[in-house]
């Protein structure tokens, strides 16, 4: 059995192959014999290589988004093998017409985006991901964006630095609200949101939560179910976004809904640049209307250098690494580590983007 592990500078080789010895398909120090309960194999042979992400950034190739690596390197590799395990090489329909041997690809991703999925589909390779990797760290970093926006805290150190120190940033007009007390309003309560949420409420707040899609007996005691988005908006002092991108909720948050949010009120997005209009919010940062805003998620990445976030008033933003922690990189390998151990032993994948491929076999 020939599995490739291609990493890259987050979830390097070596992270994947601890996720492997994790779930027993290899052994800790001993080489690479199977320790797959019943697996019809008795040794696993490993070829391993490495992207530049993210030293160098993502691409868009033929079917795929967000990926980076050679395809014709990772073709090479991966003939003969049966299992990649990855993180962000490109897997497109030239590398899958081209390894007839590959039968699953496991991504270590909240979802397979760098996966062209109706190709691996054609060709019978199973895609498993690992949804809720980075859950903890998006959601530490998105309440640490809060409440940078709340104090201004990125705004008073660059002015510290170039030798201001404004006493008057103590006037009531200027200051910002403390969390507790404040009324927060989750949009989105998977993953992320659900962690926010439950911070914010330890923290004093009274949390607010929008979700069409979950059930809300789902949602701890002190928090409220919110039915109808534009009633969140217009009580929320503190917005903050962790939906899914999907055409459902592209856009949800534009001119018209940062109307709706009290005066002074705080945005924050660690979700997905397309949830939100920019220009928008930048409007009603120059006229006064929102106080602050936080974004690791931007609408365009790299943004440019003339954008002009960069001249708005009272934005911190962060170059989209709220999932980056050695945790996540590790909870993605374990998960991953997990999926391919059960696709060893003929049982389900976990988490598969496409069961159709196995339901065919």
């Amino acid at each position: 059995m020939k599995i490739v592990l291609a990493g890259d500078g987050f979830v390097t080789v070596e992270v994947l192959r601890r996720g492997l010895e994790a779930a027993g398909v290899v052994e800790a120090g001993i080489g690479y014999s199977s320790g797959v309960p019943n697996s019809p194999i008795h040794e696993v042979d490993i070829l391993t290589l490495r992207s530049a992400w993210p030293d160098e950034p993502y691409k868009d190739f033929s079917g795929v988004h967000e990926a980076l690596g050679d395809e014709d390197e990772l073709i090479e590799a991966l003939q003969g093998a049966e299992i990649c395990f990855s993180h962000t090489f490109p897997f497109s329909e030239k590398v899958f017409a081209a390894c007839p041997d590959l039968t699953l690809v496991t991504i270590c991703r909240g979802g397979p985006v760098n996966v062209d999925l109706e190709a691996a589909t054609r060709h019978g390779v199973s895609v498993s991901f690992t949804p809720g990797r980075n859950a903890t760290a998006t959601a530490e970093h998105s309440v640490a964006m809060i409440m940078a926006a709340a104090r201004n805290i990125a705004q008073r150190d660059a002015e510290l630095r170039t030798g201001q120190w404004r006493s008057d940033y103590y006037n009531y007009t200027a200051v910002g609200p403390e969390i507790s007390g404040s009324t927060v309003g989750v949009c989105g309560y998977g993953a992320v949101g659900s962690r926010v949420a439950t911070i914010l409420d330890a923290m004093g707040a009274h949390v607010l939560v929008y979700d069409p899609w979950i059930d809300p007996m789902r949602l701890g005691s002190d928090m409220e179910y919110v039915e109808e988005l534009d009633e969140l908006l217009s009580r929320a002092h503190i917005l903050t976004l962790h939906m899914r991108y999907s055409k459902d909720t592209a856009g949800m948050i534009g001119e018209r809904e940062i109307s709706l949010l009290p005066q002074d009120a705080i945005l924050v997005n660690c979700a997905r640049g397309g949830l939100l209009d920019y220009e928008a919010v930048a409007d009603a940062l120059d006229s006064g209307k929102l106080f602050a805003a936080a974004f690791d998620c931007l609408p365009a990445e790299p943004l440019p250098s003339k954008h002009r976030l960069f001249s708005t008033p009272n934005v911190t933003m962060t170059p989209h690494l709220a999932g980056a922690s050695k945790q996540a990189a590790e909870l993605a390998a374990q998960i991953g580590g997990r999926d391919i151990a059960a696709y060893l032993s003929g049982k389900p994948l976990m988490h598969c983007a496409n069961p159709q491929v196995r339901e065919k076999k």
